[in-house]
């Protein structure tokens, strides 16, 4: 499982305009069921992804497709981490370990 932690590198003004490809990019995901949650922080200087990645190679190529990375609007840091426990209606017999 892994964090993707979004840090915008270009005015908001930028980032805004390839918000529609952006959106497009995630459904991808999501309907591969890779993507299981997503979203900006607070501030909306940032946003956060978690995936379901196989491994970090595959994590890294898929963030390579994002919009706001191709157009350098935005860098990504990528954090592993092993899931042990989840709240009830996580179904975790659906992700990869």
């Amino acid at each position: 499982m892994f964090v993707i932690s979004i840090t915008y590198t270009k005015p908001m003004s930028e980032t805004e305009q390839l918000i529609e490809p952006h959106i497009l990019y995630l459904n991808k995901y999501y309907a591969l069921h890779i993507f299981l949650m997503s979203d900006r922080k607070e501030p909306r200087t940032r946003g956060v992804i978690i995936a379901n990645c196989q491994d970090a190679k595959q994590c890294q190529q898929i963030i390579e497709e994002d919009p706001f990375y191709a157009a350098a609007v935005a860098s990504c840091e990528i954090t592993e981490f092993c899931v042990t426990r989840a709240s009830r209606p996580l179904d975790l017999s659906t992700l990869l370990f």
